[in-house]
């Protein structure tokens, strides 16, 4: 402990050369093993959905590996090391999120749709709005769950080169790498590759955080108590951004982050209701519901995941609290390192087992960033192509092999896009960044997708006001937020343009697309209600006659 206690400064952690070595190593593993399934990519099912080929376990790991983002494991141990108790809430909200996809969504949407959401949501609706609409929202969301995973491999880049938080050129050049991998795992081996990349990442993730976890805890005598006390008393205070705050005990009760203000107790509850909410409405989640071939090993899926997620947060309370207590000037050095509150997993990492430890969960960092982009991008470019180019362009008449060439040009668009957003989005925390993806994924899909499973009565005139009503106030909120300008963590330091208080707009733009979805309904209450059509969906989706036919609705 002794050891521990006097290690080297985490500002100059680890060798670079060894880091990028590791790394290297899992990216020409997991480009042999894409080429190698790429060989089966040969229609659009097999681009989009790997051919329908995954079971139920296989997806579940998968699911995992999509889900299992930077945010939770660097964003969440951060958070929890910096903020106690307040940042664990981040880890229970994800996981009592999967409860919600599990008995709302997951199974419905398999029986019903074909590649995208826009194939449940078009249905029984007018085609083209309703798909058009559709993809806008899935490119939205999309791009903001990038901008956080950008960020988590720009925070990462920060520590592991030794480069600073004001060096841009530096941290944009690495981010422009991983974004152009991204882009060849996408390009070449389509969802069946990106699968196979997740269920890699996903064994990787698991192995080394339960590794991290067991060390932990053999050091304290495997008390978690032992190790939530030694966190107290090394974390007296709190110095960042030339303030002081008070920590102790407050590590280990609520209000840390959300309690000092009745303004930060209302964001709280924001907070909770878009990550409750949001992963039954991520669109890169749903589409892994399409990659297997039937509804009970859609089921089979979201219970492999809860388990292995639900194991993963449990990791995360001994990875946050873990650093806390065992990195050299505790909270103050993980917040004020490169990457600050995302450098937690990597500092502990080198406490613990050096430059070598280091280097194999900085890969495994990278790893959960590529796999998690790679699955965005290729959910946001299916979307374009598929119900945009295919279904809207060109009315549903689109030969297989050209919607897949848009789909991958598409691809190549959305990378360079997500750079850009990865460079300007680099020192925030990626829990929080994917917690506005959450709130936006929440207010523009969720509404919609349960309308048109359960209420008969829905139409086309309102499944547009909630999806562009939900997306459109949930976007402006954000930008009017603290969370853009107007804090000290803003992304935007030197202006402050926030009109809304609250960090994330959940609480008011979720309820919101909901209300605009009822108002929209009854508004376009002209159009005729197709019963047949509605009896054809409830049919389906509940028990998944018809589902394994590709048809255009």
């Amino acid at each position: 402990m002794d050891y521990l206690a006097q290690g080297s400064s985490p500002a100059s952690v680890g060798n670079p050369l060894l880091n990028i070595s590791i790394f290297a190593v899992f990216v020409v593993i997991t480009l042999v093993v894409v080429f190698q399934v790429s060989r089966a990519t040969t229609t659009a099912s097999d681009y989009y959905a790997a051919g329908r080929s995954f079971t139920g376990a296989q997806n579940g790991i998968a699911i995992s590996g999509d889900y299992l983002s930077a945010a939770s494991f660097l964003g969440i141990a951060g958070a929890i090391a910096v903020t106690g108790y307040d940042g664990f809430l981040y880890s229970v909200g994800f996981l009592v999120a999967w409860l919600v996809a599990l008995l709302l969504v997951a199974e419905l949407l398999r029986n019903t749709g074909k590649y995208t959401m826009g194939d449940v949501l078009s249905f029984r609706m007018r085609q083209r709005p309703v798909r058009a609409a559709a993809a806008t929202s899935t490119l939205v969301v999309s791009f903001f769950y990038l901008f956080a995973q950008m960020a988590g491999a720009g925070a990462l880049i920060a520590l592991l080169l030794k480069i600073p938080n004001t060096n841009i050129v530096g941290q944009g050049t690495v981010i422009a790498i991983v974004g152009i991998l991204m882009i060849v795992y996408v390009l070449v081996g389509g969802m069946r590759g990106t699968t196979w990349v997740q269920i890699i990442k996903a064994a990787l993730l698991l192995g080394s955080t339960a590794l991290i976890t067991l060390w932990v805890l053999a050091l304290f005598g495997f008390s978690l108590s032992a190790v939530l006390g030694q966190a107290v008393s090394a974390n007296p205070v709190l110095e960042t951004a030339g303030q002081t705050k008070p920590l102790g005990e407050k590590l280990l009760g609520p209000g840390l982050q959300y309690g000092a203000t009745a303004t930060a107790k209302i964001d709280f509850i924001s907070l909770a209701l878009a990550l409750v909410l949001g992963t039954a409405g991520l669109p890169h989640i749903l589409m892994r519901f399409y990659t297997v071939p039937s509804a009970k090993e859609a089921r089979r899926s979201v219970v492999w995941a809860i388990l292995l997620i639900g194991i993963f947060y449990l990791f995360t309370l001994v990875l946050g609290y873990g650093a806390a207590a065992l990195v050299p000037g505790g909270a103050t050095t993980i917040a004020n390192a490169p990457g600050r509150t995302n450098s937690a997993a990597p500092l502990l990492a080198y406490v613990l087992g050096g430059e070598v430890l280091l280097g194999f969960i900085s890969a495994v960092a990278f790893a959960t960033i590529l796999a998690v982009v790679a699955g965005l991008t290729i959910t946001a470019s299916a979307s374009f192509a598929h119900d945009v180019y295919a279904n809207v362009i060109k009315r549903g008449k689109a030969p297989p092999d050209s919607e897949v060439r848009v789909a991958r040009v598409t691809a190549v668009v959305i990378g360079v896009i997500a750079i850009a957003a990865g460079i300007l989005a680099r020192n925030q925390n990626i829990a929080f960044l994917v917690a506005l993806a959450f709130a936006v994924a929440a207010s523009a899909n969720l509404p919609t997708i349960l309308f048109t499973l359960f209420w008969k009565r829905f139409n086309t005139t309102g499944a547009l006001w909630s999806i562009y009503g939900g997306l459109a106030s949930c976007v402006l909120l954000i930008i009017f937020s603290p969370a853009v300008s107007g804090s000290p963590t803003a992304m935007l330091k030197d202006v402050d343009f926030h009109v809304f208080p609250l960090a994330n707009p959940g609480l008011v733009s979720i309820p919101l697309s909901f209300l605009l979805g009822v108002i929209g309904t009854y508004v376009g209450g002209r159009q005729p209600v197709d019963e047949a059509k509605f009896a054809e969906m409830e049919v389906r989706s509940l028990t998944g006659a018809g589902a394994e036919k590709a048809t255009s609705h």
